[in-house]
């Protein structure tokens, strides 16, 4: 793990000493034979493993970094955690500094809620409705890369991070492939199985795996095993390519994955409530349930055209959530019971070039398009009331909503990518956005980034990035409002705007590296946004999906430090990140909040529900030979925010989880290895709070995880 401000790009962070850099694929060898048509068939094997890395090679050429900040987290480096390859993905990206743990498996990255850009092998992946980093296996990782800062003109729509993914393939794998199975705590299984290989000019990987446990969602309470909290989760990737000539390739990938929740339950809570006759109803016998299915699949033409290196992609991801409610209980404790099916189906054409203009310069170009169509029904029961919310009935009425949304996303940039001399590379650009939902919004954003490299061992770089959001598109209609007036769902704030607005901002980053010897790196990143329409996310119904509202203004900004260290055996690293990120004035969905937080919030700014203002990671690990490793990581964080005196006024205690590992390889005479991993998930069974329930779009209290222990074994063919 490493982070890196680039001057010479990727290119640095392969250079470096870390177990935790990136390494180049190596072209496996075919080994001697007398048959002259089996040596001709793996003499064209090897071609098309050096074709296939020239290609690869072509497509990281696409992808600029000059100015941005990135952390860098190879295979070799996920194994080295805890879990090792069944670390989830929001796990892994929370060993990066600036990263911090929320519920539900959701991050935030540099004081943003969400706003994460995940892309696979260069092509950009839509967001699904629910939490994307949990559709994808960290099994499929060759490389992860966190891109934030001023990012490029190339990166737009997402930008608080990018999530940029390399994948495995079966041209630098060689033919084999895996299968294993980690179990544990908390009636934990997850056996794995994939497979890679290549024949000629055909590449394949593909892997699946399935997850059952019986905490699937954080614990609304601080016990240790929680109630109704049982999951199931299947995840599939596979990925396919075909090299056309020496030049040009063809690949298909897809993805699949079908997760299953059960809502745990909070014990001891009091109805608000009466249904018919009933008075009482014990709230750790609530059934309510949620599915979420995503799937995806991209077709792309990637390769070199005279000196232009390319990249084609036509994508389409298809994701759906629904909510099953526990009727006659959620009627009880919140006067409303909802059925809610969402689905989201996405089409994608992006387009990507870069063209040497002479020594040095670089031109790069593109365009990217989306059409998106967004259905949502809520089929609700409620009871009638007064003007003051009472309940008037204790028969409830089903009323049925539902409503589409179309949003069509355009794009365009170009970019110069200059080296002046041997220690300057600025690369200026310009990206134009245009959106078009509920209105038309566009917006031209002009990015720059410099890099200077002072020494052999000191790099600073600076930038500056215009950046456009287009708001998510789950939200409530007022058609909702109205249809629940005179209801125990109805809304304080029914004429408020219910069309959420792009956000606008103003981005600027500064940033050293250090090399100190050979074995040690600091770096050093400071940034400041200035926001406007500042776009938040909360949670405000039983279902765990997200709505989009938007502050007037906001303002956030912080400061990272991280080191890393390498020698020998020893690898370690650490990160360190202070952020206050505040908001102003809420303009849209005013009908989600009470009247007093919106009046007092009105003229001043408030925290972020997300804000928090120090988060830490770390890590060190130690190999025994060439068959045994330990190792021991951590997450500690200040607190989210929770209300006090103000909305979102106070914060929740710090809390520190401590996680160990040791594994071995164990090798047997007729199968060869087996590799194990025990790993040891809060080993000091802290108990701390995610959320208390509390705060501005804060739906239930959710606790960490609780102490356990898990074992890996994990068998290569």
């Amino acid at each position: 793990m490493k982070k890196t401000t680039l001057a010479l790009g990727l290119a640095l962070a392969l250079s470096a000493p870390s177990v935790f850099a990136a390494t180049q694929p190596v072209a496996p060898q075919p080994a001697p034979d007398a048959n002259h048509g089996q040596t001709q068939k793996k003499a064209v094997d090897l071609n098309a493993v050096e074709v296939s890395t020239t290609l690869d090679q072509s497509r990281n050429a696409l992808s600029p970094e000059t100015g941005s900040s990135q952390y860098v987290m190879t295979q070799h480096a996920i194994q080295k955690l805890p879990l090792g390859d069944a670390t989830p993905v929001n796990q892994v990206l929370l060993q990066a500094p600036g990263v911090v743990k929320d519920s539900y498996g959701g991050l935030h990255v540099r004081g943003d809620h969400g706003n994460l850009q995940y892309r696979i092998n260069g092509v950009i992946i839509p967001e699904s409705i629910s939490g994307f980093g949990q559709t994808l296996d960290t099994r499929i990782i060759h490389t992860v890369k966190l891109l934030d800062g001023a990012l490029p003109a190339q990166y737009g729509e997402r930008t608080a991070a990018v999530v940029d993914i390399t994948t495995k393939n079966g041209h630098s794998l060689g033919n084999g492939g895996s299968v294993g199975v980690t179990g544990g705590s908390f009636g934990t299984i997850n056996p794995n199985a994939s497979v890679w290989g290549s024949s000629g000019r055909w590449s394949f990987f593909g892997t699946a795996n399935y997850l059952q446990s019986d905490v699937g969602i954080e614990n609304p309470t601080s016990s240790r095993k929680p109630i109704h909290d049982h999951t199931n989760q299947v995840k599939g990737f596979g990925d396919l390519s075909y090299l056309v000539n020496d030049h040009t390739r063809v690949s298909f990938m897809f993805g699949v994955t079908n997760n299953r929740f059960q809502i745990p339950n909070n014990p001891d809570q009091q109805p608000a409530f009466q249904y018919m006759n009933q008075t009482a109803f014990n709230s750790a016998d609530l059934n309510e349930r949620q599915n979420e299915t995503t799937r995806f699949g991209v077709l792309s033409l990637q390769g070199q055209l005279g000196k232009t290196d390319y990249q084609v992609s036509l994508g389409q991801r298809y994701s759906s959530l629904d909510f099953m409610p526990d009727r006659i209980g959620d009627l009880m404790f919140n006067g409303v019971s909802s059925a809610i099916d969402r689905s989201n189906r996405a089409s994608t054409l992006q387009a990507d070039f870069s063209t040497p203009l002479n020594d040095t310069n670089t031109l790069r170009y593109g365009l990217y398009g989306s059409f998106e169509r967004a259905l949502s029904t809520n089929n609700a029961y409620v009871f009638p009331a007064d003007a003051n919310g009472n309940q008037t009935s204790t028969t409830p009425i089903n009323i049925f909503d539902g409503n589409r949304i179309i949003a069509k996303t355009w794009a365009a940039y170009v970019q110069d990518e200059w080296s002046i001399g041997d220690k300057w590379t600025v690369n200026y650009g310009l990206r134009g956005d245009k959106y078009q939902a509920f209105r038309t919004e566009s917006q031209l954003s002009p990015r720059l980034g410099v890099v200077y490299q002072a020494t052999d061992n000191t790099t600073v770089h600076a930038g500056y990035a215009r950046y456009f959001t287009p708001p998510a598109t789950e939200l409530i209609s007022t058609d909702n409002i109205a249809k629940f007036a005179g209801t125990t769902n109805a809304l304080d704030g029914a004429n408020g705007n219910d069309t959420p607005l792009s956000q606008r901002s103003d981005y600027f980053d500064l940033g050293v590296q250090q090399n100190i010897g050979n074995n040690l790196t600091l770096g050093l990143d400071a940034y400041y946004r200035k926001v406007r329409r500042l776009q938040d996310e909360g949670q405000f119904g039983a279902a765990l999906v997200y709505s989009t509202f938007n502050y007037a203004k906001g303002r956030v900004h912080g400061v990272e430090f991280t080191a890393n260290y390498a020698s020998g055996p020893l690898s370690a690293y650490f990160n360190l990140a202070l952020s206050r990120a505040m908001g102003e004035r809420v303009i849209t969905s005013q009908y989600n909040f009470a009247p007093e937080d919106l009046a007092y919030v009105a003229d001043h700014y408030i925290h972020l529900d997300h804000d928090q203002k120090l988060a830490s990671s770390g890590g060190v690990s130690y190999d025994f030979g060439d068959a045994t490793s330990v190792g021991a990581n951590y997450i500690l964080g200040s607190g989210l925010r929770k209300d006090g005196s103000v909305p979102n006024g106070a914060s929740l205690p710090y809390y520190f989880q401590l996680n160990l590992s040791v594994s071995h390889d164990f090798t047997f005479a007729d199968t060869g290895k087996l590799h194990t991993q025990l790993a040891v998930i809060n080993a000091l069974d802290r108990t701390y709070e995610l959320r208390d329930g509390s705060g501005i779009g804060v739906g239930a209290p959710q606790f960490g995880p609780r102490r356990g222990l898990y074992l890996t074994v994990q068998k290569h063919f």
